[in-house]
């Protein structure tokens, strides 16, 4: 087989999950360069259902001591993943949504492989992969509020409490932030000011970081410092969007994250999932500093005159809750305090489960197609008749 069949048959497999390799003249540049041939064709074939090192043994017609060794090899580039469930271990072939826009950046390389792929990424994304994602209801990450932002927490849930959600967790880890990383080695993109070591993991994914050296194990103390450093950064808090068992918080800025970029590169309908509060102004307090607007993610704030503003520039902020995420940016360095984020009326809960949330994603991807073939349909009626 040459090695053009070889590529062709591993980009056809790793197509096979709910993150699909979208067609663009930028994705076998990519996949070739990333992947040795001998890569391609080991990767092509294994499940993506967890499997024990013998039923691969099997499958791949190597022994299992032989097979350990490439397992483990390809666990550190991201695409295999490994669970360890007290004494059961098992493997599976992660997407490409996973192994390329995640774990093969988290470790914050400068090695010349990652710094020739990461504008790959970057081109490629924005070349129709990320579109996915607009046929969405539900993103993948969900605002999660700044801690002391919220000005009544008596009806705060634990999924939307961001120490709680640090408190239920076993095991703390934190990686380069793979968006800010990709963009930062573009030589065509702008470097990001935020700080990068601020992605936090947790639990079994927190292990499995660890072991293939894509992260540093710390303490909760230490991801409580991160969570505080990022807020006074500027940057939004992102958790898994699901209630049980979240095992990721992402640290977002406005120029780099996926959700962010396609929203406002791309013209999504959404960035990140909102949370359940959104802000409220305090016209008569607020000093006009404009602050607020220049650290919103979402250009959502605007300085307006306001009858109410007591100020020497004559306007208060003005928030277009229709766009507000319930973030907790702005508020977290308002000088004069005017601003607090509180519970909106009409509240939503995400996902119970990751398994959830996936038939949520796949329903939605399953129906945009319909449309759109019926869209098709439409239109080769009307220009046949």
């Amino acid at each position: 087989m040459s090695d053009k069949e070889t590529y062709e048959q591993f980009v056809d497999w790793l197509g096979k999950t709910w993150w699909e390799l979208t067609e663009s003249e930028e994705l076998m540049p990519l996949i070739m360069t990333h992947f040795t041939p001998e890569e391609a064709a080991f990767l092509t074939g294994i499940p993506f259902s967890s499997k024990s090192l013998e039923e691969l043994s099997a499958l791949k017609e190597m022994a299992p001591a032989e097979l350990s060794p490439h397992l483990d090899d390809m666990a550190r580039k991201g695409m295999i993943y490994k669970s360890v469930r007290g004494d059961s271990i098992r493997y599976r072939l992660n997407d490409s949504f996973f192994g390329l826009l995640r774990a093969n950046l988290w470790p914050g390389g400068t090695d010349e492989m990652t710094k020739t792929t990461a504008p790959m990424i970057n081109r490629y994304a924005l070349d129709g992969w990320l579109d996915q994602y607009n046929d969405a209801h539900l993103k993948g990450l969900r605002a999660l509020p700044i801690h002391k932002t919220i000005e009544d927490t008596r009806q705060i849930l634990p999924f939307e409490d961001v120490v709680k959600v640090i408190e239920d967790r076993e095991y703390y880890t934190v990686s380069t932030c793979p968006c800010r990383h990709r963009h930062n080695l573009d030589p065509d993109m702008a470097d990001c000011k935020h700080p990068t070591e601020v992605c936090l993991h947790f639990d079994e994914l927190g292990h499995y970081i660890v072991e293939y050296d894509m992260g540093r194990e710390i303490t909760k103390e230490e991801t409580l410092e991160i969570l505080k450093k990022s807020a006074d950064s500027g940057l939004v808090h992102g958790v898994s969007n699901w209630k049980h068992g979240a095992d990721t918080i992402c640290n977002c800025c406005s120029c780099c994250c996926m959700w962010m970029e396609t929203y406002h590169k791309l013209g999504h309908g959404k960035s990140l999932d909102a949370s359940n509060y959104e802000v409220e102004v305090k016209a008569e307090t607020c000093k006009g500093c404009a602050l607020c607007v220049k650290r919103c993610p979402m250009d959502a704030l605007q300085l307006k005159v306001s009858a109410e503003v007591r100020n020497k520039v004559g306007k208060a902020a003005e928030v277009d809750l229709d766009v507000c995420i319930g973030c907790g940016v702005c508020v977290h360095k308002c000088p004069s305090g005017s601003l607090s984020l509180v519970r909106k009326r009409d509240t939503t809960e995400p996902p119970e489960t990751p398994r959830e949330y996936m038939k949520h994603y796949l329903a939605d991807r399953q129906a945009a197609r319909e449309r759109r073939g019926e869209a098709a349909q439409a239109k080769g009626g009307i220009s046949h008749g």
